[in-house]
C-alpha cells in the first residue's frame, strides 16, 4: 500500500546574523545552508498494517507524512502510494487517503459539525446512500449524535477531534495518516480515539501510519514502529523487539503490606523507586525468576507485577545509542 524508496527531503534555508548590519548585507548577499529534513528513508507499508512513526521533534516525521499525502514534493527518491504518485495528486489518490494533524482543523468554526460534513460530501462527490451509512456508523462508534448540531466554537477539544476524525474519514479513505491525532486530549479521550481508530481499521481494512508523542497511544495500536531521528530511519519493526534490544532488563512492581529497608530490595535489583509500601525494582532478564522466588518468600507481598519499561525510557536510550554511534 505504501512504499517509499531512499527519500530524501532538503530544505534550502537563508541564515543570517542579528542585527540591522546583517539585515542590509542580506539585500546584496545572502548565505544559504541545506537542511536535510529526511534522508534516504526506505520502507513499505502493507494493506491493513497499523504502524507509529516514531521520533523526537524536528526528526522528520510530519515532513515524511506532508510527502506521502502529496502537500511536499520529495527532493530525491520514489514514493508510491496506493499505486499512485502523491505529488500528481490524483483525483483517485485523493479519494483514498486521509491526513489527520492533532494542531490543524478542517471544521467551520461557527457552524456545526453537520454543516461540514455535508460540504465534505459535496467535495468527494459521496453519493448520499453511502453518506447516510458513514455517517451512521461514525455517529455509532465516535458517539457524535448530541455534537452534530452545536457550532464548531462551542465544542470542547476532544469534542471537535472526534468529529475532525469524522469528517475526514467520511470518504472512507483506505490509508489514514495520523499525525498526533490525541494532542491536548485527556486520558479518557485519548482511550476514545484510540479504540476508534483500531475500530475503523479492523472493519474497513484500512493502512494506518501514526505519529505520537503518547507512548500509550503507540503500545496499544501499534505492533510495528518505525524511529526516524534527525531524518534518518533507525529502526523498523515490532515494538516488543524494539523494548527487548534496547532495554532487555525487566521492572518489578511491589506493593507491600509494610514498609521494608532498602537493603532488603537492593537484594533483589537496583532500587529504582521505594516509597513506604511500594518499590520498583530493576532486574535483568537472567536475574527475573530467581528475584520474583526471594521477593514472594522474603517480602510481606501484597501484590507483584513485572513489566517491560516504560516505552518513553526505551526511545530516549534508543536516541542516545543512535547518536552516540
Amino acid at each position: 500500500m505504501i512504499e517509499v524508496d531512499r527519500l530524501r527531503k532538503w530544505y534550502r534555508v537563508h541564515r543570517r546574523a542579528p542585527g540591522l548590519g546583517a539585515a542590509l548585507r542580506s539585500l546584496f548577499h545572502r548565505a544559504y545552508e541545506d537542511v536535510k529534513a529526511v534522508e534516504d528513508v526506505s520502507f513499505s507499508i502493507s494493506a491493513g498494517e497499523r504502524v507509529g512513526f516514531l521520533g523526537p521533534n524536528g526528526a522528520g516525521k510530519t515532513t515524511t507524512l506532508k510527502v506521502l499525502s502529496g502537500l511536499l514534493y520529495p527532493t530525491e527518491g520514489r514514493v508510491s502510494v496506493a499505486g499512485f504518485l502523491p505529488q500528481e495528486r490524483a483525483r483517485g489518490f485523493l479519494a483514498q487517503i486521509t491526513l489527520v494533524m492533532g494542531q490543524k482543523q478542517q471544521l467551520l468554526w461557527d457552524l456545526p459539525p453537520s454543516e461540514t460534513f455535508l460540504l465534505n460530501r459535496a467535495i468527494y462527490d459521496i453519493p448520499r446512500k453511502q453518506y447516510d451509512a458513514t455517517m451512521a456508523e461514525l455517529t455509532e462508534l465516535l458517539e457524535l449524535g448530541p455534537l452534530l448540531g452545536k457550532p464548531a466554537r462551542q465544542l470542547s477539544l476532544g469534542e471537535r477531534m472526534k468529529c475532525e476524525l469524522a469528517v475526514a474519514l467520511l470518504h472512507r479513505p483506505k490509508v489514514l495518516f495520523l499525525d498526533e491525532p490525541t494532542i491536548g486530549l485527556d486520558v479518557s479521550m485519548q482511550a476514545t480515539v484510540r479504540g476508534f481508530v483500531r475500530a475503523y481499521n479492523e472493519r474497513f481494512g484500512a493502512t494506518v501510519l501514526l505519529t505520537s508523542h503518547y507512548m500509550e497511544d503507540v503500545a496499544a495500536l501499534c505492533p510495528r514502529v518505525m524511529v526516524i531521528d534527525k531524518g534518518r530511519l533507525i529502526y523498523d519493526g515490532g515494538l516488543s523487539d524494539l523494548v527487548r534490544r534496547v532495554r532487555p532488563d525487566k521492572r518489578m512492581l511491589l506493593r507491600l503490606s509494610r514498609p521494608v529497608e532498602r537493603r532488603d530490595l537492593e537484594a533483589l535489583g537496583s532500587v529504582i523507586e521505594h516509597r513506604d509500601a511500594e518499590a520498583i525494582v530493576q532486574v535483568s532478564q537472567d536475574a527475573l525468576q530467581p528475584a520474583v522466588a526471594r521477593a514472594l518468600s522474603s517480602l510481606p507481598l501484597t501484590d507483584l507485577t513485572v513489566e517491560d519499561p516504560p516505552l518513553e525510557e526505551v526511545m530516549r536510550d534508543l536516541f542516545a545509542q543512535g547518536r552516540a554511534a
